[in-house]
């Protein structure tokens, strides 16, 4: 999760960077509002496939997290089953 804080921080100053030299650059206001608006779209792009990007990766996780404990349960349901038939078998 840390990594995706610094990723934000590194794109939200870059963007900050950009739109600084894009207002301070000899243009147009037209020309310039339209470059302003390019980068936040871009910066909006990113962020959201960042965003997308971190939730396929919890989602994954989560998705381990539920087949490895399927396997853990389904593991001590086979070893009770065999330790019951065993305690069975003596009994008789």
């Amino acid at each position: 999760m840390g990594s995706s804080k610094i990723i934000t921080g590194i794109l939200i100053g870059a963007a900050a960077g950009a739109i600084l030299g894009i207002l301070f650059a000899p243009e147009k206001g037209t020309d310039t509002r339209k470059k302003i608006s390019k980068k936040s779209a871009d910066l909006t792009d990113s962020l959201k496939s960042k965003f997308n990007d971190l939730v396929d990766s919890i989602s994954d996780q989560i998705d381990n997290v539920k087949n490895d404990t399927e396997e853990a349960i389904a593991e001590g349901k086979e070893k009770a089953a065999t330790v019951q038939s065993r305690i069975k078998h003596s009994l008789s």
